[in-house]
């Protein structure tokens, strides 16, 4: 809807509200390297310096050229940070250093630069969007190559890919925007005299990129970047100011369709018109919202294929009011109107003499009608005229005849003409103006006819009665005609309301999938509901082809010739098929699903069996789903790499964690055990008996703890993949501290060890084995803390219904920041050795095997200081045996 709304745009105050709180984005835009971006730059930051503005240098890049390296004297440089990459030193614009200085301006050259890998951001552009966060202003540099939307657009032109791009986003934040230009010859005068690159690359470069036509088409692009540029600011400044009338500082073409005219030559001629003006160009359509007209449709689809932007208001009819506010807002220049039947203009001033009048400033350009085939009003062929609403209109008068008489014979009714008002509010609700109109003049003859005296003649004797028919007709024809009016203004709102439901609707259905082929048949389900057609979702398959993901009714596979269509429509990025140009004989039309340049398949939409063509609206609607869907399917996209590449991030962690901890852990004890059998085999008969036994021990102490090394990596395979089957027995506590115990004989020779176990706790239901070597580890881990002459704590206690095991050591302790990682795999190895060796996969071990039994483990601090490891298994009833409390 359309309304005159002299108000600021809240959009624009909301936007300028949100500028204000960041840093001002100043943009030294090229076509070229050379041109003078960076001089252009320290120029200006010389006279804001002037100013009394606090500047410095970011990153400053001057390639050699002296007289852009006079300008860096007298403005302060922020040391820039050394980065190691690949055996070799990179200098990096220093982030942390410009923030912490907080200066009000801040050179950064190079915006599109990529940064060496271990600096924060990957970008530059990324590191300026912080530094404006932080209300800091910047002044920058950027050639247009380096533009997303015309990377491809200066590859086609160079032959060279330009692979350092930027956003388009990122420029369009900037607040200034100043191009810095020369022509060809003068930058081709500078490459040969060595300002640009040294003269071996200047000839190089002579012959390719920097060639005349080159730098003349870049030159073009940079020009029409900046003119884009300025024509936005005007428009948001007129939308931030209310300015009513239109500044056409740019050619902007609206052609207006409306039904009466020959919609599809005016399109064509609009194209024509837009192109010899190189003018954007806007297609409204009125009243195509309120009531379906297919010629409407036809040109609406016909002028999006051309490349226009179709909009559709609900104005019943034709409406200056809404076409001359409408094209205020959109800064139009030029309006393009066509003529309407001779007949329409028999009851009201023609539409394009109304805009003339009072659009005075606008161009307003009239295109004649085609005599030759002008034969029915609007150009609409004879079959798209419905005979059904005038019929209605007389049923609706037929039946008010019989109340009529009914109320002139029986009841003292003053005045008559009431009775046949209905029929025209009854045809007026269909929103049809032309029907209400006839059902108005039918509805006046009949009454008087029938009702006024003398009857049966449309003679009129009685003065009064002349005055009642003609207020009868004049009120009848306005309330059918605002009647009709209302009813499409409804209808408009209706489909309107109806269209942003759909979208809500599936925007939070899409969202809340949690998985790929939940959110496919979402995107399918919606489509065909809010657009009633069938719709397919096809996606490229581990191969590369398209596959059918899912369909709305289901379908498995779709015929070649609409598998032709859709390889092209996802390949080419443009509609296929089915009311298409490109191979319409298929079945489905496949719209392609394009997101940051990046296709993730199409949609196929065809009509249902016996159902209407899909309308201009719903088309809209479509398009509009169309794009979410891609969106949504491309986060989808990008959620799913993250995730892969945080798993192979954390797999290569862990394969450099595994290959450390084997290296160290399996090489100690093996040089150990190697050193002690090499000497008493080559000292054998030598060595005395007491060296002997000491060089066995250690053999065996090695080979034992080597072993426990092995047991270790074997269980966490078996907890990895799952193998690990648990076995619950009845258990007496203290055997299984004890069978711990003599495991680790060679570990706890210089450590007590302190057993106390509740005579509540000494039978308990678990796993021995798995229990077994939980309590090996955790007694390894207390022993590798313990001070010397210090004893290892064992409690054992029934807390409500659960069995808690606790181990302590008054070593250390863990810092409470690291006790939810102790358990992580490797840990130990990553932190480094503070005390004795570890392998980072005891305590993993633990919690492993503890939630497999389904209990719980913790970490706390001992009283007195020192780690306590608590482990809780819940426990059924005891059979009743009998134990003293274990003391050692």
């Amino acid at each position: 809807m359309v309304d005159d709304d002299t108000r600021p745009d809240p959009d624009a105050l909301l936007a300028e509200v949100g500028r204000a709180d960041r840093g001002r984005l100043k943009v030294f835009l090229g076509a070229a390297p050379g041109v003078g971006k960076t001089y252009e730059m320290l120029r200006a930051a010389h006279e804001a310096k002037a100013d009394g503005v606090d500047v410095v240098i970011g990153i400053c890049e001057t390639h050699g050229r002296r007289d852009t390296e006079a300008l860096l004297v007298g403005i302060e440089a922020v040391p820039r940070t050394l980065v190691s990459y690949r055996d070799r030193k990179f200098a990096e614009m220093d982030l942390d250093a410009i923030l912490a200085r907080a200066p009000k301006l801040v050179l950064v050259d190079e915006l599109a630069h990529s940064n060496v890998e271990g600096v924060r951001h990957a970008k530059r552009w990324q590191d300026v969007m912080e530094i404006l966060a932080a209300g800091i202003d910047v002044y920058t540099t950027l050639n247009v190559q380096h533009i997303e939307s015309l990377n491809d657009v200066v590859e086609r032109i160079s032959g060279i890919k330009v692979r350092e791009t930027l956003p388009d986003a990122i420029l369009e934040r900037a607040d200034e925007i100043e191009v810095v230009d020369v022509t060809p010859e003068v930058l081709q005068k500078r490459l040969r005299e060595g300002k640009v690159y040294v003269p071996e690359q200047a000839a190089h470069a002579m012959t390719r990129f920097f060639s005349r036509g080159n730098l003349t088409a870049l030159r073009e692009m940079a020009l029409r970047v900046a003119a884009e540029r300025v024509d936005r600011d005007m428009l948001d400044f007129m939308r931030g100011h209310a300015v009513a009338s239109a500044w056409p500082a740019r050619e902007r073409l609206l052609v207006c369709l409306w039904s009466g005219v020959d919609a599809e030559r005016l399109v064509r001629t609009g194209k024509r018109m837009a192109d010899r003006s190189h003018a954007p160009w806007i297609v409204l359509a009125l009243g195509a919202a309120g009531r379906a007209d297919p010629a409407m449709e036809k040109a609406l689809m016909l002028a999006e294929q051309l490349g226009a932007e179709t909009e559709a208001v609900g104005v019943a009819g034709s409406s200056v009011s809404a076409i001359l506010d409408y094209a205020r807002r959109r800064n139009v220049s030029r309006i393009v109107v066509g003529t309407a039947h001779r007949l329409s203009r028999l009851f009201r001033r023609p539409l394009h003499e109304r805009l003339i009048a009072g659009g005075d400033a606008f161009e307003i350009t009239v295109l004649g009608g085609d005599e030759r085939t002008a034969a029915t009003p609007g150009q609409r062929p004879r079959e798209e005229f419905s005979p059904k609403p005038y019929l209605l209109g007389v049923l609706y008068v037929a039946l008010a005849m019989p109340f009529g008489f009914f109320v002139d014979t029986a009841l003292p009714l003053a005045n008559l003409s009431l009775v046949f008002m209905a029929p025209v509010l009854a045809s007026a609700a269909q929103g049809h103006v032309p029907a209400a109109t006839v059902t108005s003049v039918l509805a006046f003859f009949a009454y008087n006819y029938f009702f006024t005296e003398p009857r049966l003649t449309l003679s009129v004797i009685r003065h009064y009665d002349v005055l009642t028919l003609a207020f009868f007709l004049v009120f009848s024809l306005v309330v059918g005609i605002l009647g009709a009016r209302l009813n499409a203004q409804v209808a408009a709102m209706r489909q309107s309301e109806r269209h942003t439901r759909a979208l809500y609707e599936f925007t939070r259905k899409a969202l809340s999938a949690t998985s790929d082929y939940d959110m496919a048949w979402t995107v399918v389900s919606q489509v065909r509901s809010s657009v009633a057609v069938e719709t397919v979702l096809l996606t490229p398959d581990a191969s590369g082809r398209l596959a059918v993901l899912a369909g709305s009714p289901p379908i498995d596979e779709i015929d070649p010739a609409s598998e032709a269509a859709a390889e092209w429509a996802w390949r080419q990025g443009q509609r296929a098929g089915w009311s298409t140009n490109t191979l319409p004989s298929s079945q489905w039309m496949f719209l392609p699903l394009v997101a940051r340049e990046h296709s993730q398949g199409v949609l196929g939409v065809r009509r249902e069996e016996g159902g209407e063509s899909v309308s201009a609206a719903d088309r809209r609607l479509l398009d509009t789903l169309v794009d979410q869907a891609a969106l949504i399917l491309e986060r989808a996209r990008m959620i799913a790499e993250t995730a892969e590449a945080q798993r192979y991030s954390q797999t290569e962690k862990l394969r450099t964690a595994l290959l450390s901890s084997v290296s160290h852990d399996l090489r100690t004890p093996l040089v150990s055990i190697i050193g002690a059998a090499s000497t008493l085999e080559a000292l054998g008969p030598y060595i005395g008996e007491t060296d002997r036994r000491e060089l066995l021990h250690t053999v065996s102490t090695e080979a034992v703890r080597l072993n426990r090394f092995i047991q270790n990596l074997l269980d966490m395979t078996r907890l990895g993949y799952g193998a690990l089957a648990v076995r619950r027995d009845w258990l007496d506590l203290a055997d299984v501290v004890a069978a711990a115990r003599e495991r680790l004989k060679g570990r706890l020779d210089r450590t007590e060890l302190a057993v106390r176990i509740a005579p509540e706790a000494a039978v308990i239901e678990a796993d021995p084995t798995l229990l077994e070597q939980v309590l090996v580890n955790l007694l390894d881990n207390a022993a590798r803390y313990c001070p010397g002459g210090e004893a290892v704590e064992v409690e054992a206690t029934l807390v409500d219904g659960r069995v808690v095991i606790a181990v302590s050591d008054p070593g250390p302790g863990i810092p409470p920041e690291k006790r939810e990682r102790v358990f992580d795999l490797f840990w130990r190895a990553e932190s480094g050795d503070r005390q004795g060796a570890g392998t980072g996969l005891g305590l993993a071990i633990v919690r492993g095997f503890v939630e497999a039994m389904g209990g719980r483990v913790s970490v706390g601090e001992r009283a007195g200081g020192g780690a306590r490891f608590e482990i809780s298994l819940p426990q059924p009833r005891a059979p009743d045996l009998s134990h003293e409390p274990a003391h050692a």
